[in-house]
């Protein structure tokens, strides 16, 4: 296959991906020329392939809408894992379109598998099993899914048609930062331009994307992933509970997460916190024990005491009393068991 012919068609396969590709990303990709660029999606059109060239800062080129790919062809190896992925996605709450669309896609490759390949993944199912995701499994839309990845990449703002938990529909203007999949469920995090703050929609309540012209620029700090565990430990809830533990960091996460709560280091000469994981006290070691604020929310408070005793270090419930109530009644309970034992 001449070097020409070649480049033509990875060009085809970049556009296939998906979203808009600029102009200097295909240069750079295919290591040639703008002009060249130009020619080669000349020939692609020139074969009936529909490539719309999209205009501004972030234009380039992509594939037009509802074209439908050509046969797809993979060898044995690629099949097992485009397989594989299909049926571990399902399992574990990462398929982003509905349940039939991923066991359609799975019964397709499996027809035409060689006997031999079915024989040995029917080997790895019957040995291979998943834990169950804390949260059931919720799979956006597609489509939606698609938008939004998109002004992700390009920084561009969307417009979305959101339902919270209770029900209440309002149409939002977000600056997405990134999507992030946690525990079956799928995230989109960012800034909401009409009150200055940062906000996490889920991906399932989202029933309309469209996106908005203009651009945006991301602030540096977290990632999206860190972004959507502190918004889940300083969501609103019923209680505020406020901890001082005595013990390391690694020690405190094992038994609270980052989704479930913030710590932060006592500063020794003013009381006041900053965040142990980030900005840990100058000269301290990571793994010395010392005194930690922790912060976490909840709805009850029933479960507390029991992790508290798990996690095993020294600690002073700051707030709410009702916790101290909780913990003590919890002692005595253990302490009688142990006598009546």
């Amino acid at each position: 296959m001449s070097r020409p012919t070649g480049r033509v068609l990875t060009l085809l396969e970049l556009l296939q991906s998906g979203g808009t590709r600029t102009m200097a990303e295909l240069a750079d990709r295919l290591g040639v020329d703008g002009r060249t660029v130009r020619r080669y999606v000349d020939q692609l059109v020139d074969l009936g392939i529909p490539i719309e060239a999209v205009r501004g800062r972030y234009g380039g080129y992509r594939l037009g809408r509802g074209y439908r790919l050509p046969p797809l062809m993979l060898n044995d190896d690629e099949a097992l894992a485009v397989l594989l992925g299909l049926i571990a996605g399902r399992r574990t709450g990462l398929a982003t379109a509905a349940g039939t669309a991923s066991e359609t896609a799975a019964a397709k490759i499996r027809r035409v598998l060689p006997e031999r390949l079915t024989r040995g993944l029917d080997t790895v199912l019957e040995s291979l099993a998943f834990t169950k995701p804390s949260g059931e499994p919720v799979t956006p839309d597609a489509e939606i899914l698609l938008t939004i990845a998109d002004a992700v990449r390009h920084h561009r703002p969307v417009s979305i048609r959101y339902t919270d938990r209770d029900g209440r529909r309002s149409d939002r203007t977000l600056h997405p930062y990134g999507i992030v999949n946690h525990s079956g469920r799928w995230y989109v995090t960012g800034a909401d331009p009409s009150i200055g703050e940062n906000r996490t929609f889920r991906l399932d309540r989202v029933t309309d994307a469209r996106t908005l012209p203009g651009s945006f620029e991301v602030p540096a700090g977290p990632d999206p992933a860190q972004r959507v565990l502190s918004g889940f430990a300083t969501a609103s809830y019923r209680y505020e509970v406020t901890l001082r533990i005595h013990g390391t960091v690694e020690q405190i996460r094992a038994r609270l997460p980052a989704s479930l709560a913030s710590v932060a280091e006592i500063a020794a000469t003013t009381g006041q916190a900053v965040v142990a994981e980030t900005s840990p006290t100058a000269g301290q070691d990571p793994a010395a024990e010392r005194w930690l604020r922790v912060e976490l929310r909840a709805e009850r408070l029933d479960w507390l005491p029991a992790l508290l005793a798990a996690l095993d270090r020294p600690f002073v419930i700051e707030r709410p009393g009702e916790l101290r109530d909780l913990v003590v009644a919890l002692a005595d309970r253990l302490a009688s068991h142990a006598r009546r034992t």
